[in-house]
């Protein structure tokens, strides 16, 4: 049977793949935090420093209510109906200023930002977000990514880009329900830290990811199959 690397590289390309051009590949998928293909394999999670001056005044800094925390319980199930049942592929919640931003499958190359108080609204949500169910996004999500693969844009991109996007193809698997419902139902917990509290969270069904920060400003990537484990060691 062939395999997509037959179907989508000619015999030049395949015979012509040099070891430069893959020392390139192994560099693209190694040199960055998150590569195209997700975290570095075996990596269970990455943290991040960030500004020595917000970690060593972390514990002076009053706390105060957010506009996320005013709403947190119904903000949540609504979250969850989004990623579950609604086009959103991808979540981002600021804690401090209760924006919240959403890309849609039915729009992929935009973000909408929503204000927290009304996605805590069920009608909000009926209005702005169309149903989709999760099968049928998943497979947007592979239709899309095959039309980039059959376009003349990908003839474009150097062999090595080619082969990272053929191999990522042939092995991609999502965000799985259950593992967005451990996510998204463990904020409010992470939210009421006593000190090292979350100060705002990404969530990506395609990447398979979830991006923390918190109030140190250090900041957190972990993947989805990961997230319990991080919550487990981590959390009381």
């Amino acid at each position: 049977m062939d395999t997509l690397q037959d179907k989508y590289l000619s015999s030049e390309e395949k015979n012509n793949i040099s070891e430069k051009e893959l020392e390139l590949e192994e560099l693209v998928l190694r040199e960055s935090i998150v590569s195209a293909t997700g975290l570095n394999e075996g990596s269970v999670q990455i943290g991040i420093k960030g500004d020595p001056s917000l970690r060593e005044t972390t514990l002076e800094r009053k706390r105060y209510e957010s506009p996320v925390d005013k709403v947190i319980e119904p903000l949540v199930d609504n979250l969850l109906e989004l990623m579950l049942n609604r086009g959103t592929y991808r979540l981002y919640i600021g804690f401090n200023s209760g924006e919240i931003r959403t890309n849609s499958i039915f729009d992929p190359l935009r973000v909408e930002i929503h204000a927290a108080e009304k996605l805590a609204d069920k009608s909000y949500i009926d209005r702005h977000f169309p149903p989709i169910s999760f099968d049928d996004k998943i497979q947007a999500m592979r239709d899309i990514y095959d039309g980039i693969r059959d376009s003349a844009l990908f003839d474009k991109i150097p062999g090595y880009w080619k082969n990272i996007f053929i191999k990522r193809h042939e092995t991609w698997e999502p965000m799985t329900r259950e593992e967005l419902e451990i996510i998204l139902k463990s904020i409010k917990t992470m939210r009421d830290l006593p000190d090292f509290y979350l100060r705002n969270i990404t969530i990506c069904i395609i990447q398979d990811l979830v991006r923390m920060q918190f109030n140190c400003d250090g900041t957190q990537i972990i993947s989805a199959e990961n997230y319990q484990k991080f919550i487990e060691e981590n959390m009381p």
